[in-house]
């Protein structure tokens, strides 16, 4: 198939195009930069996503079967309008549109499936807002005018190459044998999903046609505690963390937040838990999660053979430690 990866150089794309390619898709990549490094293969086209004139442009007369539209710009939000704009660009002869949105649309809850209601279009995060409003707004064209969209909702994504502060926050702290600080009392839930996994339920609902029209949570069936988390993260990496539990009133008094710059738990990890079922995606898509371990220690090794070692400033940690009210622990958590 003639496929196009709206945004095919970061974390998802990248892994998405290596994935197609292998399969034998003829793929193309839009991004707003000149170049990439993706290999020959891969045809190079240049546009903003949030621009409808730039997207016109560089879509014009061409065709593709399907469409994997993967990116959302965090300095200023990719709205439904823009969005629809994107669908209007592509064409009417879609096989497939599949949409990259997040467990972050239900705006908050546990044990989600996914017909459950998404957050309103009133919701404060704009990201949250943005990708419920532009599920909405894609079902709709699906209901209408047989738009044949796919959406996908991810929670925290882990892997090799993975862009984002996360993994190897906890890595360098643990490699330097520094304490790593749980926000409150450690129990609050995260859910995770392998960046390979994601990746087989993109080119699963490319071929599924019962995927058509719906919507699917794509994660490791168990939410885990904070506080396993770290200890799965020091079980890769064949270490024993010492763990200091800190009151999040006292981090956020300090400036700590968890988009940083002063970051106290990985980039964006320290968020009310939203947490998803499954079963659909393994019903429909045959969808099996890699067991975490498993997943973590392959990133793992990417991460001591790729990872940059630079000394890091943990003063901001330091200055936390230093407080009232926090409680060591060492080994099994």
């Amino acid at each position: 198939m003639n496929v196009l990866v709206i945004g095919g150089t970061l974390f998802i794309g990248r892994a998405l195009v290596t994935a197609l390619l292998k399969a034998g898709h003829e793929v193309s990549v839009l991004h707003r930069k000149p170049s990439h490094h993706l290999g020959k293969r891969v045809c190079n086209l240049v546009a903003d996503r949030n621009d409808a004139a730039s997207l016109q442009s560089a879509l014009s007369g061409k065709r593709f079967d399907v469409i994997y539209d993967n990116v959302y710009d965090w300095e200023h939000g990719t709205t439904a309008a823009q969005v629809e704009a994107t669908v209007y660009a592509c064409g009417d002869r879609l096989c497939r549109y599949i949409f990259m949105s997040s467990v972050a649309a239900y705006g908050d809850g546990l044990n989600h499936h996914e017909g459950d209601a998404l957050a309103p279009d009133t919701h404060s995060d704009a990201y949250v807002r943005n990708k419920a409003m532009s599920e909405r707004m894609l079902f709709r064209l699906h209901q209408r005018k047989g738009l044949p969209v796919v959406t996908l909702r991810p929670p925290f994504l882990y892997g090799p190459a993975n862009p984002y502060y996360r993994e190897a926050f906890f890595w360098d702290r643990l490699h330097d044998n520094r304490p790593i600080i749980l926000p409150g009392d450690g129990r609050r839930l995260m859910q995770f999903t392998y960046i390979k996994d994601l990746v087989t339920a993109c080119l699963r609902v490319m071929e599924e046609p019962a995927a058509v029209g719906h919507a699917f949570n794509i994660a490791n069936p168990r939410p885990i505690t904070q506080a396993e988390v770290v200890q799965c993260l020091a079980d890769a990496a064949g270490r024993k963390p010492v763990v200091v539990k800190i009151p999040r009133e006292r981090i956020f008094q300090m400036g700590g937040h968890p988009m940083g710059p002063l970051l106290y738990f990985g980039f964006y990890f320290d968020l009310p838990p939203i947490t998803q079922i499954v079963t659909k995606a393994q019903r429909v898509l045959g969808f099996r999660a890699t067991d975490f371990a498993a997943g973590l220690k392959e990133t793992y090794r990417w991460y001591v053979r790729n990872q940059e070692r630079k000394p890091l400033d943990y003063s901001f940690e330091d200055s936390l430690l230093a407080g009232e009210n926090v409680t060591f622990e060492t080994g099994q958590l």
